[in-house]
């Protein structure tokens, strides 16, 4: 048994027992940590508001068996302001989703952990969601090793020609080719990949402004993508869009 130093970002709570908490906080060097924290829930606990979700915190940690306690804890941010807006709070609330979905415990994070904090501090920022959200959920997708292709057939790897119609398959891979079309594969909208693209490509702290219309198709996408290869769903985000 030891004590230990780390950093992280809380990904969701729950009780446990009368008076404690299970703490799942997401570490760039450790991965997933499923922590205990005592008498947490005492109106009388000393960090007891420390341990809230999203919140970037410093803490100490005694290692057990099975959990390692929290004796101390200090905030790094809290990000109050997205805390106020309820698009933002769901927005958050997939985030940490999709992050406790596909960090391993014991395992170094710090792309994930990465792209989670600068997530939140662009919500934090007054960012609008739904295109911050999609470029997210596609970096994710990077991180897990299923960058979708956007524009280019993931089968054969060939740009389309002038006014060739080209189809987009979640298992595939992402846009393909009629040549390369498997079953199932459906046609988007005009422009929803070169928005994709676009998101792909951004700066998670200065998403482009793009022409209106397509955010909605563009995130139903990239969320339908993530959860194929996840084998999951994302239930804040059906919360957030129906």
């Amino acid at each position: 048994m030891a004590i230990r130093h780390d950093q992280g970002i809380v990904l969701r709570t729950y009780s446990f027992g009368e008076a404690d908490k299970i703490v799942v906080i997401l570490s760039p060097n450790h991965g997933k940590l499923r922590t205990v924290a005592k008498g947490v829930r005492k109106t009388k606990s000393r960090f007891g508001g420390r341990l809230e979700p999203f919140s970037h915190i410093d803490l100490v940690l005694y290692e057990g068996r099975n959990l390692d306690t929290v004796t101390q804890v200090s905030v790094i941010e809290a990000y109050p302001n997205l805390r106020l807006d309820y698009e933002a709070v769901l927005a958050a609330g997939t985030m940490v989703e999709v992050c406790d979905a596909i960090a391993q415990e014991g395992e170094s994070s710090s792309g994930l952990f990465l792209l989670l904090q600068r997530g939140l501090e662009t919500l934090e920022a007054g960012a609008s969601s739904m295109d911050l959200l999609s470029a997210f959920l596609l970096k994710a997708s990077s991180v897990l090793g299923m960058s979708p292709s956007l524009g280019i057939c993931a089968g054969c790897r060939r740009t389309p020609a002038t006014g060739e119609i080209f189809r987009f398959s979640f298992g595939a891979g992402g846009s393909v080719c009629l040549s390369c079309e498997p079953t199932g594969a459906y046609r988007l909208r005009e422009g929803v990949v070169e928005h994709l693209a676009a998101l792909a490509g951004a700066d998670m702290r200065t998403i482009p402004e793009l022409p209106d219309g397509l955010e909605t198709d563009a995130l139903g996408t990239a969320k339908r993508f993530l959860e194929f290869h996840l084998e999951k769903r994302l239930t804040s985000l059906e919360v957030m869009h129906g």
